[in-house]
């Protein structure tokens, strides 16, 4: 049995705390997964991990072992990519995780210009807006607004762009309502929100007056930026949307910013993805390729 993959198998269990997950990812049953960590305990005529039914864990042994033996890994990967880097074109299916507010030109023709460069790549894309698991739905990449410091510590989240978001509405619903020039007359305007900020929290805006909080009820509540969007477009309320979501309402006049000189949202869109010990090449010229592109900058 050949060491190396069982070094692999080991490294990959422990770190999905599964011999399942790891056979899943090197394509392999579970029950040869745990013949290659036996193998390991043969060879080194010890024992490495605490088997039960649901719980795998480390004896003192195989923590000093996995140590060792995750480095000399990361070692011989970082020669083989620095060897194929520039010979290995990306192929195969790429599986990404993106919010539902991505569903717009500037994506899709980001993704169509992807796939004219690297055109082996097949791309199956995932608009669910939940939060994904990477490991055991088998998403390679998940593109999100979100803080990385939250992240567990398998998981690397990559800054792609800031995203800016404003408070929009159409023509005909600021002739009714009027304009707000400032953030506490957003209270008593018809808002459109978000469902994951619940109703009555507040939310801090940055501005020339500092940092001001507002409260509101929104009149329509959906997880669903799209859904906002078109509500939005529809008059029933003013909503908060990232530019990049409605950058062409904005230059056609179908919605207006308002608050301009506030910054609502400091956010960041990241990639967010298993440990650069198993980024591929198809999810390391995406994230390239995203992150180069001015239509998101």
């Amino acid at each position: 049995m050949d060491t190396l993959t069982s070094m692999k198998v080991f490294r990959l269990a422990v770190e999905l705390k599964s011999f399942a997950a790891a056979a899943r990812r090197l394509d392999m049953s579970p029950a040869m997964a745990s013949k290659h960590v036996m193998h390991l305990e043969q060879r080194l005529g010890t024992l490495l991990l605490n088997r039960t039914s649901r719980h795998l864990s480390l004896t003192e042994a195989g923590a000093v072992y996995f140590d060792h033996a995750r480095q000399m890994l990361d070692d011989l990967e970082d020669v083989e990519s620095v060897v194929t880097k520039a010979t290995v074109a990306p192929s195969g299916i790429l599986r990404i995780s993106v919010p539902v507010w991505m569903v717009n030109p500037d994506f899709i023709g980001l993704l169509n210009d992807y796939r004219a460069r690297y055109p082996d790549v097949r791309l199956d894309v995932d608009l669910s807006g939940r939060f994904v698991n990477l490991v055991e739905e088998g998403f390679d990449l998940a593109l999100r607004v979100t803080n990385p410091l939250g992240l567990g510590q398998t998981l690397i989240a990559k800054p792609i762009a800031p995203v800016t978001f404003h408070v929009v509405g159409s023509p005909d619903y600021l002739r009714r309502a009027g304009r707000p020039t400032r953030v506490a007359e957003l209270a008593g305007h018809a808002m459109l929100g978000y469902s994951l900020l619940p109703a009555g929290t507040a939310i801090e805006v940055k501005g020339p007056y500092g940092e001001e909080a507002v409260k509101f009820e929104p009149v329509l509540l959906s997880n669903n930026e799209s859904l906002l969007r078109l509500a939005a477009l529809e008059g029933m309320g003013l909503a908060i949307l990232p530019r990049c979501q409605i950058s062409r309402d904005l230059e056609a006049g179908r919605l207006e910013a308002v608050l301009t000189e506030y910054r609502v949202f400091d956010a960041h869109l990241f990639g967010v993805y298993q440990s650069r010990k198993y980024l591929s090449s198809k999810v390391r010229t995406f994230l390239d390729f995203i992150g180069e592109d001015s239509r998101f900058k």
